[in-house]
């Protein structure tokens, strides 16, 4: 029998989200993205038009990726190796959907999006792993 909480805390996405994501603009290259993500050691870069709005993700799967098919260090642009129209959150969102939505479309990044469609925020799967540890700290200590 699966345990069911007697009360849903109010955990939002808003409270563990990664602020002020970093991002491209759709014009970029993936060696802008590679250079990007290995700099500030990130595992996804956020791709953005011109008017900010989310066109797609950049993650360490699609650099593995173009590493196979040689598109590094030949100024292709990151149109040919993002996806496009990404699986995303509102900042409001509970945690506990914002997990299941990331492992029911086997994502480890989930950006997050104002109601105009442009990133405030990211969660990923170490944000998860750095909960549960809280938790497992909590459950643990004392």
């Amino acid at each position: 029998m699966a345990w069911k909480p007697k009360r849903k805390a109010p955990l939002r996405l808003e409270d563990f989200m990664v602020r002020n994501p970093i991002s491209l603009p759709d014009t970029a290259t993936v060696d802008d993205a590679v250079r990007l993500m290995w700099e500030n050691r990130i595992g996804s870069v956020l791709i953005v038009d011109d008017d900010g709005k989310l066109k797609g993700i950049v993650t360490q799967r699609d650099l593995l990726y173009a590493s196979y098919r040689g598109l590094v260090g030949k100024g292709v642009s990151v149109r040919e190796i993002m996806s496009e129209n990404p699986i995303t959150g509102k900042p409001t969102d509970s945690l506990e959907e914002a997990t299941r939505r990331m492992r029911v479309n086997d994502v480890s990044h989930l950006p997050i999006v104002d109601d105009e469609g442009r990133p405030v925020g990211i969660f990923s799967m170490r944000d998860v792993i750095d909960i549960f540890m809280l938790l497992l700290g909590a459950l643990f200590s004392g």
